[in-house]
């Protein structure tokens, strides 16, 4: 039996467009044939096809060719505008100097910004994909697990100037006996330039929730971020450790704003604060546990600074705004809570994140 024939048509499709991903060999022989055909055009018909068209090819070769392939391409195209410039009805004056040197200037743009790509490897669709491939990682380690009916829990993060890398990440995982640990981290940074610790980070930090009781987390945390030796190597969380079963919950922070407890039965709110350093700065640190019991009807808010604090507002008034808005949460529900919350505070430059843990009756 032929290899072609062993493979279903899905898996060939797929094998097919892998093949395509992994290589710009297929965009490269396009290029060069479109290259070609303009450099032809243009001797045949210059008044139709001048040397400027062939920054048609070297636009697209800048897209979707990668740093090794695509300083050779720029070269043809420089290549090809000489040899246009041979064509019988090219007259050689000052237009068609700038003509050309305005290619040339493109071109050493182009071979700049190549030169830059290299470092990395990629461009173009591929690495377009790997940030893709990045941003979802960083979403599905931050899924909140699916709990009992008496639960629910809500997570909204937006990053500053909307784009899909943020400084602020989650953590969730239930165990099998019965118990929810959530971790909320703000990295150093905000936005793009913290994307990349967020992903180092939130891979790790997953790790760890994962293999150490709840009492262990965030010194095993501040442990392992020590030893990154990161010039900005530093980060705040908060750490809730909850029995789904009875209501009993551990919460510790690092550096972090606090929790807000919200009381069904008395309509208002308390700060649950704890005592912790930012993680990285202090070796063999302590971090302080408080414990309490959310009641039927109770909510937990954790929060990031990105929240809550701007340059003209002072963090605890933005804290007091934010558990005004939770109030209304024990009023109108908690389904979607955490979305409308975000929605309903100013936009700061800064990453936000905020965490809805509640307690249905």
């Amino acid at each position: 039996m032929s290899l072609l024939e062993s493979l279903s048509l899905p898996d060939a499709r797929r094998r097919l467009r892998a093949s395509f991903s992994a290589s710009d060999t297929p965009a490269l022989v396009v290029l060069v044939v479109l290259t070609v055909g303009i450099v032809v055009a243009g001797l045949v018909a210059y008044e139709w096809v001048p040397t400027t068209t062939l920054v048609l090819p070297l636009i697209i070769g800048s897209l979707w060719l990668g740093p090794r392939t695509l300083p050779w391409f720029t070269v043809l195209v420089c290549l090809g505008v000489c040899v246009m410039l041979l064509a019988p009805e090219v007259n050689l004056n000052a237009r068609s100097a700038v003509r050309t040197g305005t290619i040339f200037a493109v071109a050493t743009i182009i071979l700049f910004t190549s030169f830059r790509r290299s470092r990395l490897g990629v461009s173009g669709p591929r690495g377009e994909s790997m940030f893709v491939d990045l941003r979802d990682r960083i979403s599905r380690q931050g899924v909140l697990p699916e709990l009992p009916d008496r639960w629910s829990v809500e997570a909204v993060v937006r990053s500053a100037g909307g784009t899909q890398f943020a400084g602020d990440f989650v953590v969730a995982r239930r165990s099998v006996d019965d118990r929810l640990d959530v971790v909320l981290v703000d990295v150093s940074g905000k936005g793009v330039e913290a994307g990349s610790r967020s992903l180092f980070l939130s891979g790790a930090f997953n790790g760890i929730v994962s293999a150490l009781p709840g009492e262990e987390f965030l010194p095993a945390a501040n442990t392992y971020l020590m030893g990154q030796d990161w010039d900005e190597g530093f980060a705040t969380a908060v750490h809730l450790h909850l029995d789904l079963a009875t209501g009993d919950f551990e919460l510790r922070k690092a550096g972090h704003p606090p929790a807000v407890w919200l009381h069904a039965g008395s309509g208002r709110w308390t700060v649950v604060a704890s005592d912790g350093p930012v993680l990285g700065l202090i070796a063999d640190a302590d971090f302080e546990c408080v414990r309490g019991r959310l009641a039927a009807g109770d909510g937990l808010m954790l929060f990031t600074d990105g929240l809550v604090e701007t340059a003209t507002r002072d963090i605890s008034l933005g804290i007091d705004k934010l558990a005004g808005l939770g109030e209304g949460m024990l009023q109108r529900g908690f389904d979607g809570a955490a979305e409308r919350t975000v929605s309903a505070i100013t936009h700061t430059n800064d990453d936000r994140a905020l965490i809805v843990v509640h307690r249905r009756w």
